[in-house]
């Protein structure tokens, strides 16, 4: 009677999580749709999100890219810098202002009016064209023109990074499914063998130890089913909290984990890191931007030039003709040039924090040339050790489930022991699980070479 209740309370358990999951993930092709269940049929007059969503990686990348944080405060932090850098090349240009000013002074009995003013009353209204000509508003353009490159190339590093975890938090779920097939079938041998040695034992075939022996197995089994099915629930759920804005965990995947994918040579790798690794791309804008600082400086020392040009009216009266049909729009211009005399050594100091700044960008990158030689070649090594591992790991599966198969037959014409039919099991269901793990893994270390290169590898 025990066995019995831990049997029942264990295929209730597994009832639950199946329907949770709404059939989508046992026995299905990639692209069929799940049957509809009780509960399902029961809520879809109150659940309006019934459409299950079929994804495919790059699905799933377009939609993470929009939901993903801090990807956005990248994108966002690219934007500001390009603002700045339209902001800074405005400042170049002549600016166009209109300024409109009424100025009363008070008299006195003699009719002297204070010196600031050329009258009693006084209108001014008149267009105002200003351009200021330094070096030092140059490497300000200079420098947030690198700014925003290095911005850009931080929002690329973001997205690509996304591309890793969005890689692997896809594949580890269509793993995780392959993985509760495995554990279902191995269940399901667990069973079928119990009740073998069961008939065997009432024919007088077997001992009972082999009884003892197969219900044990079937017991592990049980708990590695109900472990891969929490494998596959936390996998959805990582996948979930990624893409979907809303947390919709009524989804399927395009299941091409075992698709043929070719391994870049390390050659290619290489030529397309030199040109789209944004890593070094950042530093070397970094580099950009600190030499127009220090450039910026070293304008301190040197004059500025501004010019102004002012069309309008400065007259007495607010109108365009004055006593007389005399006209009173007018214009003048002025030119100041501003020399440095003396700041206290200020502009020397300014050019000292600039030069130490440009010298730690200069060492960032060469810092990161460095970290791109050597992580080109692990990243490739990686991918292709898990690439050659790959053919082995499917082979060992097939082995496996081809022996468990044989050896169950010779235990049946009493061949084998029942040990040996245990470690076929044990053995089936760790190949299965190795397999799909190597696979992940390759698909992974695909998507960490795109961190370097800009290109993801789709089958």
């Amino acid at each position: 009677m025990k066995l019995i209740r831990q049997c029942a309370v264990s295929w209730v358990l597994l009832a639950g999580v199946s329907i949770f999951f709404s059939g989508s993930i046992v026995g299905q092709e990639p692209g069929a749709s799940a049957s509809a269940t009780p509960t399902q049929n029961s809520q879809q007059g109150v659940d309006s999100k019934t459409a299950t969503v079929r994804l495919t990686l790059q699905d799933a990348l377009a939609r993470a890219r929009k939901n993903s944080v801090q990807f956005q405060s990248a994108l966002t932090d690219s934007a500001i810098a390009h603002q700045d850098r339209f902001q800074a090349g405005a400042a170049l240009l002549p600016s166009v202002t209109f300024n409109n000013q009424a100025v009363y002074t008070q008299e006195n009995k003699n009719g002297v009016k204070f010196i600031a003013s050329n009258a009693a009353h006084e209108y001014l209204s008149q267009g105002n064209v200003h351009e200021v000509l330094d070096l030092a508003g140059i490497s300000n353009f200079r420098r947030a023109s690198a700014a925003a490159a290095a911005a850009r190339a931080r929002a690329e590093i973001a997205s690509r990074g996304l591309v890793v975890t969005v890689v692997q938090s896809f594949y580890a779920v269509a793993a995780a499914q392959q993985k509760f097939q495995a554990a279902q079938k191995t269940s399901d041998e667990g069973e079928r063998f119990l009740k073998l040695t069961q008939d065997l034992e009432h024919g007088g075939e077997v001992a009972h130890s082999d009884v003892i022996k197969a219900e044990l197995q079937m017991q592990e089994r049980r708990r590695q089913l109900q472990e891969a099915q929490l494998g596959l629930l936390n996998a959805r759920l990582d996948l979930a909290v990624l893409v979907f804005p809303d947390f919709n965990d009524n989804y399927e995947v395009a299941d091409d984990l075992h698709s043929a994918v070719p391994l870049p040579t390390l050659g290619e790798v290489q030529q397309q890191a030199a040109r789209e690794n944004p890593d070094v791309r950042a530093a070397l804008e970094a580099v950009h931007a600190a030499g127009a600082d220090v450039t910026g400086a070293r304008a301190g020392y040197l004059p500025s030039l501004s010019l102004d040009y002012w069309y309008g009216i400065d007259a007495e009266q607010f109108a365009v003709n004055g006593p007389g049909g005399v006209s009173n729009l007018g214009s003048s211009a002025a030119a100041t040039i501003n020399i440095p005399i003396w700041n206290w050594g200020s502009t020397q100091s300014r050019i000292k924090q600039a030069e130490l700044r440009r010298s730690q960008a200069q060492r960032e990158l060469s810092l990161a040339q460095r970290k791109l030689l050597a992580e080109i070649k692990s990243l490739h090594a990686e991918a292709e050790t898990a690439l050659n591992e790959l053919g082995g790991l499917n082979r060992s599966a097939e082995l496996a489930d081809e022996s468990l198969r044989l050896t169950t037959l010779r235990y049946k014409s009493g061949e084998a022991t029942v040990l040996e039919v245990v470690d076929a099991q044990s053995t089936f269901a760790q190949s299965s699980f190795a397999y799909q793990d190597g696979a992940v893994r390759y698909r992974v270390a695909l998507a960490n070479l795109q961190t370097l290169t800009g290109v993801l590898t789709a089958p």
